[in-house]
């Protein structure tokens, strides 16, 4: 993947897509197949239809255009909620986590820190044992040590407890492996390298990230927490199953705590067309309609494989195609593809080697069938590329 994608922004041949901007089209004009198209949408509308699913949006594009945008069902379970809009605003859960990596590597790139430095360089709090060994790029490709989420979540989520005491009981959790030694996917360095995004930026995650990507990409529908939106006015997210209903209400994913938390591992919001356009800057190089926000060599460490050692393929922050630990895209990705799945039932991809994008979005817990309607869909449009 890293090599090829050197050889084309090397070649020049990659020029002409540097200026490229997500446009409706036809499926045809993008070498793509209508009917499959229609299987996707086919797969998310039966479960709309059988009650199995409450909403979902989904936009597939290749070399820009826009070639399927639909939004199916209601933003809420409320007899009178408003229809889904195809850029209806949802949790995306963990697709947070690449948008917080994409933060802390535009510090990377203006010489702030280094992918190599340890943690504790930053967040002196961090220290002692193992923890001395974590490297701030262990937080990006999951091999920190660190668990997924804190053995005192639950208690800190029900107490309302703000991010600052996240970070403070993830700088003295036990580690669950030897830095570097395994893969294991974890919510909490993620929590780490935004606490580095903070601390080096002097600016908070949510405001970082609006100036510096959400802004210059256009990505008008994006933000970390609310954005100074209504609950009332987002999908509603349909409770996980054997979920303590005391829990939903007090901090589930539909309270007001949650939502504008702005956890960086899950809490961001955000439409299909915002996920998209970060997808074409990557796909893009690093460009969106004439805006460069990342580097190429930016592009090419985030969605190249940093765990070759520990043969469990994850770039920083983005997962990648086949896989083993994470097989969220489908079947017939490619090797190459990048992207993310998240808890509240998203999940979003992009090919470089077809130039095709998918983003769906829903509201169905992942759990719910451990993403298998996602891969299914992903599979009708990965066969789609004529």
């Amino acid at each position: 993947m890293a090599h090829a994608l050197i050889s084309v922004l090397g070649t020049g041949v990659f020029a002409g897509a540097l200026f490229a901007q997500l446009k409706p089209d036809s499926p045809s004009a993008a070498g793509v197949s209508p009917s499959q198209l229609e299987r996707a949408s086919g797969l998310i509308q039966s479960e709309v239809e059988s009650g199995r699913l409450g909403a979902a949006a989904i936009l597939v594009a290749r070399h820009g255009r826009v070639v399927l945008h639909r939004g199916f069902g209601r933003l809420s379970p409320a007899p009178d909620a408003p229809p889904v809009s195809p850029d209806s605003v949802f949790l995306l859960a963990s697709i947070t986590k690449p948008v917080t990596a994409c933060s802390l590597m535009l510090l990377v790139e203006r010489g702030l820190v280094s992918l190599g430095d340890k943690v504790n360089q930053y967040l002196p709090d961090f220290t002692g044992g193992e923890r001395d060994k974590v490297q701030v790029r262990d937080l990006l490709r999951h091999t920190s040590g660190l668990p997924d989420m804190l053995p005192e979540n639950l208690d800190l989520r029900r107490a309302h407890a703000p991010l600052s005491e996240f970070v403070r009981h993830t700088y003295v959790t036990p580690l669950v492996f030897s830095p570097r030694s395994e893969f294991r996917y974890q919510s909490m360095g993620i929590l780490l390298a935004a606490e580095i995004v903070e601390r080096l930026s002097g600016t908070k995650l949510r405001d970082f990230e609006k100036k510096e990507i959400f802004d210059p990409l256009g990505m008008k529908d994006s933000s970390l927490g609310l954005g100074g939106r209504r609950i009332s006015d987002l999908v509603s997210c349909a409770t996980s199953p054997g979920a303590d209903p005391a829990d939903e209400n007090r901090f589930g994913p539909n309270t007001l705590y949650w939502r504008d938390m702005g956890c960086p591992w899950g809490g961001m919001h955000s439409s299909t067309t915002d996920v998209a356009i970060l997808l074409q800057t990557f796909l893009d190089g690093g460009v969106y309609a004439g805006k460069r926000v990342f580097s190429p060599a930016t592009v090419i460490a985030m969605t190249s494989d940093q765990n070759v050692e520990l043969r469990a393929p994850w770039g920083l922050g983005w997962a990648l195609g086949r896989s083993r630990a994470w097989n969220a895209f489908g079947d017939l990705v490619s090797g190459g593809t990048f992207g993310h799945a998240g808890a509240t039932g998203t999940m979003a991809w992009a090919d470089p080697e077809t130039k095709l994008l998918c983003v769906i979005l829903t509201n169905r817990p992942y759990s719910v069938d451990d993403g298998r309607l996602l891969r299914l869909v992903s599979n009708a449009v990965a066969a789609s590329v004529q």
